[in-house]
């Protein structure tokens, strides 16, 4: 018996001791440490900082911009044609002033804006232009309730988040906010303008959901400011998961005209052109080409600076300046990169040599 109870108080008296230890320990290293993380020999390292979580989302980044965003309904005679969206970018005395897409307000007899608050307002487009996708509504400032505040886009880095506000499918959906991240800049998009895939167009891309109706909207980065003009023309039906927006300080550029309702300038070579590919043109004026030639630019015809330069029907532009011209949407880029009056040097072949010219480009009176 005594055996038994010298036992049992050897055990308790183990086990004491073993807890007294273990706390000890833990005394000493904290089992769990608040936002401190260390070396565990996987590779992986972190900081000593505390980790907080922001459970706010973007929810006050959207309510900076939200009530600038408005929806446009396109009128064609007496019926809705089509719908859009837009945002406020500034306001004075009499009048605020709304950028949007050209292909929102295209066609349109009349325009109505509708406001964050519902309010329907009668718009007027102050000027447009096809290439540059662009539009400048004009609004009663009365109905002003907020002005968006434009950022640049070259501040944001690929993979920041970034969102939408706008109206897509739609009156039903009008303030619908979509997030993403900024997947690609400076992406060169081929669009069609007067004709098939005759332009291109210098864009931001996302992964924002982008629908009929978003056009025209705003891309805000996580501040809530604009740094980009989303459009729905740079979207092919086959394509998913993919929105483009013009960035905000090129649409800038050109808003003082678009404001005052004049065409934007922009010079002209002197040439008539083709795609090496367009075959059946080429055969239509009598134009052959060395098998060796597979991209470019065909001239067809040829007047003014491009005339005076010496080119001449059926050379192949290759290259302007030094940007190789694939072709005739991408020398339509690089063209209109420039002014009436500027020197450009374009690289053709001829008789299968390689020659350059300088060329004076002239001002276009359409």
């Amino acid at each position: 018996m005594r055996s038994r109870f010298f036992t049992f108080i050897s055990l308790l008296i183990s086990f004491l001791l073993g807890g007294l230890l273990v706390y000890l320990l833990l005394m000493e290293t904290p089992l769990f440490q608040k936002g401190v993380y260390n070396y565990v020999n996987n590779g992986v390292v972190s900081c000593d900082d505390e980790v907080t979580i922001d459970e706010t989302g973007i929810s006050l980044s959207v309510g900076k911009v939200y009530d600038s965003v408005v929806m446009i309904e396109n009128i064609q005679g007496t019926t809705l044609d089509s719908t859009g969206s837009g945002f406020i970018y500034k306001k004075d005395d009499q009048y605020g002033y709304i950028m949007t897409n050209q292909h929102v307000v295209a066609g349109a007899s009349s325009i109505v804006v509708v406001m964050s608050n519902n309010e329907e307002v009668e718009g007027r487009v102050l000027g447009s232009d096809p290439y540059l996708d662009l539009a400048v509504v004009r609004i009663p400032v009365d109905a002003v309730y907020a002005v968006a505040t434009l950022g640049n886009s070259d501040g944001t880095n690929l993979g920041d988040t970034i969102f939408t506000v706008g109206a897509p499918l739609g009156y039903e959906y009008r303030g619908s906010i979509t997030r993403g991240t900024m997947s690609g800049k400076n992406r060169l998009v081929t669009v069609d303008v007067s004709t098939t895939a005759d332009y291109v167009m210098k864009v931001l891309q996302v992964d924002a959901a982008v629908n009929r109706g978003n056009s025209g909207g705003p891309l805000c980065n996580i501040n809530g400011e604009v740094i980009g003009v989303i459009s729905l023309k740079l979207v092919d039906d086959d394509i998913e998961g993919m929105g483009f927006a013009i960035p905000i300080e090129d649409a800038m550029t050109y808003v003082d005209s678009l404001e005052k309702g004049e065409a934007i300038e922009r010079p002209l070579m002197g040439v008539t052109m083709a795609n090496v590919s367009d075959t059946y043109l080429l055969l239509q004026n009598g134009i052959t080409l060395d098998e060796n030639i597979s991209s470019g630019v065909v001239v067809i015809s040829v007047s003014g600076g491009a005339e005076m330069a010496g080119l001449q029907k059926g050379d192949v532009i290759v290259k302007m300046n030094d940007e190789v011209v694939p072709n005739a949407a991408y020398l339509k880029y690089f063209l209109f990169k420039h002014a009436p009056g500027d020197v450009v040097t374009v690289t053709y072949y001829r008789d299968g040599a390689e020659h350059q010219t300088d060329i004076t480009l002239t001002k276009s009176e359409n």
